[in-house]
């Protein structure tokens, strides 16, 4: 990994899924604050956000992610395949978890390039977000009951 350009390349990936799985949690943070009125899952989701930022900082320094950030010539960012159908709160939900346990597993395999540590505590995230989606799934489909 001394190659400079694969370090980079290595970056762009990560920094790429780090901001994917804070914005997914972001959104199903807000859903269950706001809508589901859960404390517990607006919380640990919440600290799974900041779990996210303490591993990240045993990968790379901010600054060779930033380097490697180019997001207008991003060859993915206009491709919308399924990203705007959205038909209610619950599609809202499980896409956002969907992408965000994509993204962390992404994390957890460039993190084995880097820092092993660091993708032992990605796939422990992973497996704390199976059980969130879980427990979330039932309070969110009641909402469509209402």
């Amino acid at each position: 990994m001394r190659n400079h350009s694969k370090i980079e390349s290595i970056g762009r990936v990560i920094d790429a899924n780090l901001n994917r799985a804070k914005e997914g949690l972001r959104v199903c943070e807000e859903i269950s604050r706001f809508i589901l009125n859960n404390q517990f899952l607006a919380t640990n989701i919440k600290k799974i956000r900041h779990k996210i930022d303490d591993i990240a900082k045993g990968l790379l320094p901010k600054s060779i992610l930033l380097t490697g950030r180019d997001s207008l010539k991003d060859i993915g960012r206009d491709i919308l395949v399924n990203e705007l159908k959205r038909n209610d709160i619950n599609d809202l939900f499980a896409a956002n978890i969907q992408r965000v346990k994509e993204s962390i597993r992404v994390l957890e395999e460039f993190s084995k390039l880097l820092n092993k540590e660091c993708a032992v505590r990605f796939k422990k995230l992973r497996y704390i977000l199976y059980d969130i989606e879980k427990k979330s799934a039932k309070k969110i489909a009641a909402l469509s009951n209402r």
